[in-house]
């Protein structure tokens, strides 16, 4: 294969990874400045009215999401003036996506610490672990 088809499959690959297609990838169990929360948690939370923050994309967050979820969309919503918007930077909130094999709720929980934001609460969990327990989820309807 010539040099220039070796590069632009290494390159595919790359992209590929980077996009969340390495199936061995695992988000951290912890980020600093926030409360990792575990299922348990994070369904007390959601009983005592703790908002949470989905930042899964669109389309994922349309098919199924926690009930009452806020969604920002990581790649183009959740920024700081977004996330000021749902909770004041005092204020607890669960940021989770779709479970340990996505990356988005410890980034999104990173940034949110960055800001300022003191009571983060990441459930690397997600979607997922809520969804495997048999939990209510939420979609949305279109009118």
């Amino acid at each position: 294969m010539h040099k220039a088809g070796w590069w632009m499959i290494g390159l595919l690959l790359f992209a590929g990874s980077a996009q969340g297609g390495d199936k061995d990838y695992r988000s951290p169990e912890q980020v600093e400045g926030t409360v990792a929360v575990d299922l348990a948690e994070a369904r007390r939370l959601q009983e005592a009215g703790v908002t949470f923050v989905d930042v899964r994309n669109p389309r994922l967050y349309a098919r199924r999401h926690i009930p009452g979820a806020v969604h920002l969309d990581l790649k183009d919503r959740f920024t700081e003036e977004t996330l000021a918007e749902v909770v004041a930077k005092d204020e607890p909130f669960v940021v989770y996506c779709s479970g340990v094999t996505c990356s988005r709720s410890y980034r999104a929980a990173a940034r949110a610490v960055k800001w300022g934001y003191t009571q983060v609460h990441y459930f690397r969990g997600g979607v997922v672990d809520w969804r495997d327990a048999g939990l209510p989820l939420d979609k949305v309807t279109k009118p």
